[in-house]
């Protein structure tokens, strides 16, 4: 089976390169890690989870190749495969940053576990801020599919109304990953309070939307 789009190394360099890194890294935290192993942060950046040393080194890297297994499979597993060469750009930008954010994530959390001042209150916010910031900057351009993007019963139901909901989507990616870089400047309370009450009111608002255009289009 041909796959609508095939790798090469213009596409997958930046993924791959991610993946060897993470692999020498692991090896060393590996070697570096004490027995038990923090692996979790609550909003203050204080520790509040613990984990083997193990899959401390070894655990986040085998869900990211996992990841990245995932998106090279998806345009293949995909009924609407067609449809993947009109946002091929956009695809493998996803691609590359959602494999290389995951990745410093890892690397964040693992400098801190060996005690180097690593504020993960702050670092891991303002990644995933950036992530969404340019995920939100092409959020208009993917086209319908069943993988990637806002998938909702209307969405996956009427191009329309998919590009339309994309387009404010995007806006929508945007304006969270700018809060997320800012909020870091906000008591830490305060900061994640909003953060949470602005993705539950930017999800509800995203399908409440698609669902009012398709409403609106399927009356005219």
């Amino acid at each position: 089976m041909k796959h609508p789009l095939t790798p090469n190394i213009k596409t997958e360099i930046m993924p791959v390169i991610t993946l060897i890194l993470l692999a020498v890294i692991s090896v060393y935290f590996y070697n570096n890690f004490p027995n038990q192993v923090p692996t979790h942060w609550n909003y203050r950046g204080e520790v509040d989870g613990y984990s083997g040393k193990a899959f401390g080194a070894f655990g986040i890297p085998v869900i990211i190749v996992v990841m990245y297994v995932m998106f090279l499979l998806f345009p293949l597993l995909d009924p609407k495969k067609d449809r993947y060469q009109q946002f091929k750009k956009t695809y493998h930008v996803f691609k590359t940053m959602i494999i290389v954010v995951m990745g410093l994530i890892y690397f964040y959390s693992g400098l801190a576990a060996l005690g180097y001042p690593v504020s993960i209150n702050i670092a891991v916010p303002a990644t995933i801020g950036l992530l969404f910031i340019v995920m939100g900057n092409y959020m208009s351009k993917i086209k319908s599919n069943w993988f990637i993007g806002i998938r909702t019963p209307w969405t996956l139901s009427n191009e329309e109304v998919w590009n339309k909901t994309h387009r404010v989507g995007g806006k929508i990616f945007i304006a969270l990953g700018a809060f997320m870089i800012i909020g870091i400047f906000l008591p830490d309370k305060i900061y994640w309070q909003g953060f949470i009450v602005s993705l539950l009111a930017s999800v509800v608002g995203m399908m409440g939307y698609s669902y009012w255009i398709f409403k609106k289009i399927n009356k005219n």
